[in-house]
């Protein structure tokens, strides 16, 4: 069965840095895109960035120049890099990708549980 697992949310005061990890495992034959969203208490999921697996890269305007997504195609893991974080980066953030699974000839849409982040002073 395929899963997405994040990993590396937790509490830090304004200007600090987290860094986020996404790891897709099971039986999986190929993985597209790959991207984090987010959900403040009240608020709909928004898009924070997107990676293709050519490593194109798309992010969400609050966070450019303060977020960077990456991957690792052989880990098949993604990472957010979040600098300068601010009150308003506080969120459960999701992990998103595009899989194949063996023995199928379609891609489906996979979610993580979501991981915690936390900005206050």
């Amino acid at each position: 069965q395929v899963q997405l697992v994040e990993s590396g949310g937790g509490s830090v005061q304004p200007g600090g840095s987290l860094r986020l990890s996404c790891a897709a495992s099971g039986s999986i034959f190929s993985i597209g895109d790959m991207g984090w969203y987010r959900q403040a208490p009240g608020r709909q999921r928004e898009l924070v960035a997107v990676i293709t697996d050519r490593g194109n890269t798309k992010y969400a305007d609050p966070v450019k120049d303060r977020f960077t997504i990456s991957r690792d195609n052989a880990k098949k893991t993604t990472y957010l890099q979040m600098n300068s974080l601010e009150p308003e980066d506080t969120a459960t953030y999701y992990c998103n990708a595009a899989i194949t699974p063996m023995s199928f000839r379609n891609s489906f849409n996979y979610w993580g549980q979501g991981t915690q982040v936390t900005v206050s002073s």
